[in-house]
C-alpha cells in the first residue's frame, strides 16, 4: 500500500486548507484511513479517521467542528477539510491506513501499518 498526501501550506489564523491522501496498491475492504499530525518536539497525535465499511468518522476533540474528513471510495482518496485554522494546528500531517481496526484502536498510531510521507501545515497568527 502506498499513501500520497498533499495540500499542505502556510496560511493565516482563520484560513482554510484541504488535505488530500491518495491510496494505491493492495487495499483491503475493511480499512480505516486516518490523519495524524506531529508538531515539532511533540508526539504524533490522532486527528481524524473514516471507516470504509460505513463511512463513520472520528475526530479528536480539538478539531471537532472545524475539520471534516471525507472519502471517495471509488478513487481511494480521503480528504481533510480544515477550517478556522489556529497556530496550534501547525504540524506535519500524515495520512495512514489500518485494516480491521476496532473502535478503541482507531486513535492509536501503532495500529496503522501504512503511512504517507506527510505534508506540512503552518498557521501563523
Amino acid at each position: 500500500v502506498q499513501l500520497q498526501a498533499s495540500g499542505g501550506g502556510s496560511v493565516q489564523t482563520g484560513d482554510s486548507l484541504r488535505l488530500s491522501c491518495a491510496a494505491s496498491g493492495h487495499i483491503e475492504r475493511g480499512n480505516t484511513l486516518a490523519w495524524f499530525r506531529q508538531a515539532p518536539g511533540k508526539e504524533r497525535e490522532f486527528v481524524a479517521a473514516v471507516r470504509k465499511s460505513d463511512g463513520s468518522t472520528y475526530y479528536t476533540d480539538s478539531v471537532k467542528g472545524r475539520f471534516t474528513m471525507s472519502r471517495d471510495n471509488a478513487k481511494n482518496q480521503v480528504y481533510l477539510q480544515m477550517n478556522s485554522l489556529k497556530p496550534e494546528d501547525t504540524a506535519v500531517y500524515y495520512c495512514a491506513m489500518g485494516n480491521r481496526l476496532i473502535l478503541s484502536s482507531i486513535r492509536s498510531p501503532g495500529q496503522y501499518p501504512y503511512w504517507g510521507q506527510g505534508t506540512l501545515v503552518t498557521v501563523s497568527s
